[in-house]
């Protein structure tokens, strides 16, 4: 005869020792089965941690990419305050060697503002300016080729000090690279500025006057340190000009405009003004990039404002003066003023003063898309709202 358990099909006529070996089988089944899912779990719990990292990675590198669009936004717009707000955030070194790689990336930088940044005559500037010229290799290039190359990665500023300071660079780099070419540093600063100003005279149609070879050979006699340069450098050199011009880069397609062409949604609306008299102005605002851009005139290039959206809530308000308002603000932060960017009148860029950002619509309907599309593009960081619970924090509790 046989008994039917639940573990199976278990003969009765088992002695007590064989039926104590048989309950024992059963229980370190059931502590394997146990054993086994408990692994399970923790595999999952590990497999959870691992996506959960991933995701926080993935969402630093965001904020990183984001962080540095903006960074390069401002240097185009004040190439100093640009370069400040990289350095604050960690995302450049404050080293001139550092800042140097970052212009000769060049990666959506205005190269007029590359230029006027690289001839300050403030000593750290100099040094970044040395520094990015290192980064160029002038070896076993003709003095024209490398002059083709250097003002190419930049766009040469108006100020005749600035390009002095720019010029005198260029001829100790390029004298390093190729030693022997030239009697001193001197001569190849001469030269650079010859063949410049040969090219202006050879491809600008407002000059009548353009000069022949012999000319130009004429003009540069004496030149290296009192002897005259092989004739046939200097007649390889003029009809390199002659035959291309110098390539001076263009902006159009570097400066922030490129930033507005597909834009989440733009169009005309009202700010109110954060200074001491609070009056409404009509402003085109482009919301893009995570941020909201306003401008004074549509055909401007440049914003008269940023306003990056992390962060930052938005809520329909009520005001006695305009309809269809909305406002822009830093949630459980009453008084800290939102991290925003203006240009005043006279062209410098400055922090904006504004607690809250309010706003007018003009009509019912636009009030609405404006906020729906706004609360999309607002972007989170928790590492940001932990800081600022600090900060609150710390700030309470030095008050007596």
């Amino acid at each position: 005869m046989v008994v039917k358990s639940e573990d199976g099909v278990v003969p009765d006529d088992l002695t007590p020792e064989e039926k104590q070996e048989l309950e024992n089988i059963r229980r370190r089944k059931q502590e394997l089965l146990e054993d086994i899912q408990r692994l399970k779990d923790e595999i999952a719990e590990v497999t959870n941690e691992i996506e959960n990292l991933g995701s926080t990675e993935e969402r630093k590198n965001m904020q990183r990419n984001k962080q540095v669009a903006m960074g390069r936004k401002k240097f185009n717009m004040d190439p100093k305050k640009g370069i400040q707000f990289l350095i604050e955030n960690d995302l450049l070194k404050n080293t001139c060697e550092d800042i140097a790689q970052f212009l000769y990336k060049g990666e959506g930088l205005n190269k007029t503002a590359i230029g006027d940044y690289l001839g300050e005559r403030d000593e750290f500037n100099i040094q970044v300016l040395h520094a990015f010229v290192e980064l160029h290799e002038f070896t076993d290039l003709n003095l024209v080729q490398a002059l083709r190359q250097f003002l190419w990665s930049f766009r040469l500023p108006g100020e005749a000090q600035k390009i002095d300071r720019m010029m005198e660079a260029f001829a100790q780099r390029y004298c390093q690279c190729n030693p022997g070419v030239f009697q001193s540093t001197d001569t190849c600063y001469v030269l650079s500025f010859a063949i410049i100003m040969l090219n202006t005279s050879l491809h600008n149609p407002n000059v009548k006057d353009k000069p022949s070879a012999e000319r130009f050979i004429s003009m540069n006699r004496g030149i290296n340190d009192g002897g005259d340069l092989p004739e046939e450098l200097l007649r390889n050199l003029y009809e390199s000009i002659k035959n291309e011009p110098f390539k001076i880069p263009e902006d159009d397609g570097n400066d922030l405009t490129h930033t507005f062409f597909n834009p989440d949604r733009e169009g005309w609306l009202l700010k109110l003004g954060g200074g001491r008299v609070k009056t409404w102005k009509r402003r085109w605002f482009i919301l893009t990039d995570n941020c909201l851009y306003y401008f004074e005139y549509t055909t401007d290039k440049e914003p008269r404002g940023i306003i990056p959206l992390e962060n930052l809530s938005i809520r329909e308000v009520d005001d006695s003066k305009k309809p269809n308002c909305f406002e822009l603000f830093i949630p459980d932060n009453k008084d800290q003023v939102i991290k925003a960017c203006k240009t005043e009148a006279d062209g410098r860029v400055v922090e904006g003063n504004h607690t809250f950002y309010r706003i007018s619509a003009p009509t019912t309907e636009e009030k609405e898309e404006w906020i729906s599309s706004i609360k999309a593009a607002i972007s989170r960081d928790p590492f940001y709202e932990m800081l600022a619970a600090r900060k609150k924090k710390a700030s309470s509790m030095k008050r007596p």
